[in-house]
């Protein structure tokens, strides 16, 4: 029988920690390499073969992963959250960790995170960039509304932000520091920036032939438009990996955190470990699509009967889009309503 080797990598920026172990747990090697691609390159030719690979999953686990994936027999990326649970210590150093990573995934006890393909993570960082540079936009409206109204200007809320307006009303500015109009003028030019960069970005998104298809099913549920299904098909990747609604919503961050002791249960607010990015464009869906979806709007309207406030009302909504876009995605088929199903 061959003989594995289970190799383990403690990630940072500059260098990576590794531990290589047999299956007896013996060390065969441990070190220090340079956290760059030759130096990687190097160093992956002397490991012993075959090796199966563990990291824990930060920022710059990404392009390691694409780069040792090649050669190792099998290459896993660790949960962090639950792997500090599982290997909280008293002594903490680069070499321990190393070595932890090792044991957790030669004893096959290494909680793995999903890890998408390379093309996938390329356009959600894109998409995810997208959302800076609407944010980014936005500040630069709330600048210039904020500038005017320090010199008690007068302007149109509806008109300000576009071209011809804000020409003429820099020309008609008076009694006014010509440093303003300097402001004023620094922060059209970064918002025009913000807006072409990030309609390129959305154009690029938009016209990728893998994601029409599947973007173009989840619009077809009443409430979804074009930037909701963007970000759930590129957050959540194979939604085939998900085995329920329950464990999906919780993944949205849609679903207050649990506390069980001694028999008893106690919920608490939502939940912090979600997808943040998932989470925001949802719940930013469900406060809109009650008014294009007669099915959201009852569920809205029936929290708030309850004695819900708008927020709680909104929360049920989108965890019921939730179930909308699981439904649609796993089927491969376009959203049905219930009066077309019942009539057919």
């Amino acid at each position: 029988m061959e003989q594995l080797y289970y190799v383990g990598m403690d990630i940072h920026k500059k260098i990576i920690v590794y531990c290589i172990k047999k299956v007896d747990g013996t060390i065969v090697d441990e070190g220090k390499v340079a956290a760059t691609r030759n130096s990687l390159s190097q160093w992956v030719e002397t490991l012993p073969r075959p090796w199966i690979g563990a990291m824990e999953a930060t920022l710059f686990t990404g392009w390691v992963y694409d780069f040792l994936v090649p050669f190792a027999h099998v290459l896993h990326v660790g949960n962090p959250l639950m792997m500090k649970a599982i290997s909280a210590a008293k002594r903490k150093s680069d070499k321990l960790d190393a070595r932890t990573i090792t044991d957790l995934v030669r004893c096959d006890l290494l909680p793995c995170c999903y890890m998408g393909s390379q093309e996938q993570r390329d356009l959600r960082r894109k998409m995810r960039y997208r959302k800076l540079m609407v944010a980014q936009a936005t500040r630069m409206k709330n600048r210039t509304s904020t500038l005017l109204m320090e010199v008690g200007q007068e302007y149109d809320k509806q008109k300000l932000h576009g071209a011809r307006y804000f020409k003429a009303l820099l020309e008609r500015l008076q009694d006014v520091p010509d440093s303003l109009k300097e402001l004023l003028q620094m922060s059209r030019g970064g918002l025009e920036l913000f807006e072409s960069c990030q309609k390129r970005l959305t154009k690029e998104l938009v016209t990728n032939e893998r994601l029409k298809e599947r973007v173009q099913r989840l619009m077809s549920i009443d409430g979804v438009g074009e930037i909701t299904a963007l970000t759930w098909v590129l957050e959540i990747g194979d939604v085939q990996r998900f085995s329920s609604i329950r464990k999906a919503v919780s993944y949205c961050g849609l679903c207050s955190s649990q506390v069980e002791s001694a028999g008893k249960v106690k919920r608490m607010p939502l939940s912090k470990q979600r997808n943040k990015h998932l989470q925001t464009a949802l719940i930013e869906a469900a406060k809109i699509a009650p008014i294009h979806n007669a099915e959201l709007e009852k569920i809205y309207n029936k929290e708030l009967q309850r004695g819900s406030n708008r927020n709680q009302a909104t929360i049920s909504v989108a965890r019921k889009l939730v179930a909308f876009l699981m439904a649609v995605d796993k089927s491969g088929k376009e959203f049905v309503k219930k009066t077309k199903q019942k009539a057919a």
